[in-house]
């Protein structure tokens, strides 16, 4: 039988070996991080290891790591009771807090006018399209870029950035909101007083180590390079699927992308149809299209680039990773290309 090829990447990102090796040694750490015995002492080294080794990779000296239960809980957190300014491509855990005024042209690239009102995302998780930050920003998803392009707090002098452990290969469940040292915020969960008081609730010690080794290892993975092969993979695969399918639009393929990310519509055929078929032949992809209550939806990002509905509704997003072969690529696309060509003869 052949074994199933997960090219879903931007969705979660299979556990590193190196978190594995952390949260298992964490386990037997039994303390509190609050206590003051040296079972709380060396619960809380684990959690102040892991927040240095997520400040170095993020480029956040002199800024604070508050760990969080993930990028929606920091989105809550950075925006809660403030008037901020966003696109209609951003991810749906900033969308709810945003007034979506700011244009998006049809390469994906936002037009920012007020940096200190806005809210803008490093690069988009369907369509991998990286967005050139304007300085003084509000806030910076950096949920999808984080770990897969070079990035660094320090430098992009944003207010907040959001960041999600399960994106660069660390456990789901956690994740954290970076700002400068002394920010005055407001904490939402209201309780003990962890995470210097913006964060009440007993930190998951596991899952903050698993963070902390996933955001080293990843950094090494960048620096040595392997993404650039992975993008290479990638091409190699837009090529094939170009190649048999002529009417093929590959979304943001003009403008600068995550190298993992490749987001194409086929007009008419349905992006859910496609992920379904996909998967039965063996395939882990996603929908550029929601499905809610049995409708189909049309991508809100591709429409907010001016892509009509047929488009939007047919965009699947086949996302690669470190370990994805060109081997791997090439059997999707023969499968992708074999399903394309039956769609074909049913619509002719």
């Amino acid at each position: 039988m052949t074994s199933r090829v997960y090219l879903d990447w931007n969705a979660t990102a299979p556990l590193r070996d190196e978190a594995r090796a952390a949260m298992v040694a964490a386990m037997d750490v039994v303390g509190n991080p609050s206590s003051v015995h040296a079972e709380g002492r060396a619960a809380k080294s684990l959690v102040e290891k892991a927040r240095g080794q997520v400040a170095r990779a993020l480029g956040a000296d002199g800024a604070d790591v508050i760990f969080v239960s993930g990028a929606t809980e920091a989105a809550a957190l950075a925006c809660a009771g403030r008037d901020l300014l966003g696109a209609d491509i951003e991810h749906d855990a900033l969308a709810a807090w945003i007034t979506p005024d700011l244009a998006v042209s049809d390469t994906g690239a936002v037009t920012v006018n007020a940096p200190e009102r806005s809210v803008l995302q490093l690069a988009n998780s369907e369509t991998g399209v990286i967005q050139d930050l304007p300085q003084g920003l509000a806030v910076v998803d950096a949920t999808q870029g984080f770990g897969k392009i070079p990035f660094a707090f320090n430098w992009c002098g944003a207010g907040m950035v959001l960041i999600s452990a399960h994106k660069l290969g660390g456990p789901k469940g956690i994740g954290a909101l970076v700002m400068p040292r002394g920010t005055d915020l407001a904490a939402q969960i209201k309780g003990g007083g962890q995470e210097m008081g913006r964060r009440s609730g007993t930190e998951n010690t596991i899952g903050i180590t698993g963070f902390g080794a996933a955001a080293e290892a990843a950094m090494r993975d960048l620096d040595a390079g392997h993404w650039e092969r992975v993008e290479k993979i990638r091409n190699i695969l837009e090529i094939s699927i170009e190649a048999a399918a002529k009417e093929t639009i590959f979304v943001g393929k003009q403008a600068k992308r995550l190298p993992n990310t490749s987001c194409f519509a086929t007009p008419g055929w349905k992006g859910e149809t496609q992920v379904m078929q996909m998967d039965l032949a063996g395939f882990a992809i996603s929908a550029g299209s929601a499905c809610s209550s049995g409708k189909v939806k049309a991508s809100r990002v591709l429409r907010a680039m001016g892509y009509e509905d047929d488009v939007a509704a047919g965009a699947i997003r086949v996302s690669l990773g470190l370990q994805t072969t060109e081997e791997d690529v090439l059997r999707f696309a023969d499968a992708w290309t074999k399903k394309h060509q039956r769609f074909r003869q049913r619509a002719a």
